[in-house]
């Protein structure tokens, strides 16, 4: 079996965070994720993340999901 190729999505927690000057524990809180997960997240550390974290996340950063990770190209 092949060696998993990294990921090239990249997460804007830490910029979404800093413009609406929230917490990331005051943000797992809201909703409903546990701080140790949100850093995974947050530090792109993350293989997944379900639709329905995406969906508490946006709604409480008032966000679009693109807003909260998007697509690094290589080079």
């Amino acid at each position: 079996m092949p060696p998993e190729e990294p990921h090239r999505i990249e997460c804007h927690l830490d910029r979404l965070l800093a413009e609406r000057d929230m917490t990331l524990a005051e943000l797992a809180a809201r909703v409903d994720v546990t701080i140790a997960n949100l850093s995974i997240l947050k530090n792109n550390r993350a293989k997944a993340i379900r639709f329905s974290t995406l969906t508490a996340i946006c709604r409480e950063l008032d966000c679009q999901p693109g807003d909260v990770v998007s697509y690094r190209a290589p080079g």
